[in-house]
């Protein structure tokens, strides 16, 4: 099972952290090893001094593709969550100055979170999906997916020319302005239009 996470694929988000809005999706993955399993503690990593949470929309693949059509992906995926991208932000930060991978502040044990399925037929619209984080019962991120520079289908058309995508894949898709800090003791709840999908505390 890969881990495809897409990066700066919401203008506001790039530009809040000083990067350029890509042409292209930018593209990065985390191994099976990076996903916290359910019901299992989050601990705050002891190599980060800054650790920020990145709400995105996750879609599963559910059907084995290369090289696909963008007319056709809306058949492979069968089911949406949210989830989180936690970010040693301080490390990455260091490691972009160098020019070097992000992979240690983005692809560490357990650094990806996610919540519970919803079939994609439970939504009306897909390009238009109300998504938000709470932390400690306060809204702290708010997107909508019409506001995606890349939609769903367009990412699974480009991510397949260079993986072959498989069954129970994974791709976050991106997180929308608003990435902060957390802390330990820290609550974070994740809401995907009317349903709480996840919620996690911080040790």
């Amino acid at each position: 099972m890969k881990i495809i996470c897409i990066g700066r694929n919401y203008a506001a988000h790039a530009r809040e952290l000083g990067n350029e809005v890509p042409e292209e999706p930018v593209v990065f993955l985390k191994p099976k090893s990076a996903l916290l399993r359910p019901h299992l503690p989050f601990y705050y990593p002891e190599f980060t001094n800054e650790l920020h949470y990145e709400c995105e929309l996750v879609i599963r693949v559910s059907k084995n593709g290369r090289y696909i059509n963008r007319r056709y992906a809306n058949q492979y995926y069968d089911a949406i969550t949210l989830g989180i991208d936690f970010t040693a932000r301080d490390l990455q930060n260091e490691l972009k100055k160098k020019g070097l991978p992000w992979e240690k502040a983005k692809a560490w044990d357990n650094s990806a979170v996610i919540g519970k399925w919803r079939p994609v037929n439970d939504f009306e619209n897909t390009k238009n999906i109300n998504f938000g984080l709470y932390k400690n019962e306060e809204l702290v991120q708010h997107g909508n997916s019409s506001k995606m520079i890349h939609n769903f289908e367009s990412i699974l058309s480009h991510v397949s020319k260079y993986f072959t995508l498989n069954i129970g894949d994974i791709i976050f898709t991106g997180t929308p302005e608003g990435v902060g800090e957390v802390v330990t003791g820290d609550v974070l709840e994740g809401i995907l239009e009317d349903e709480s999908v996840f919620q996690i505390t911080v040790e």
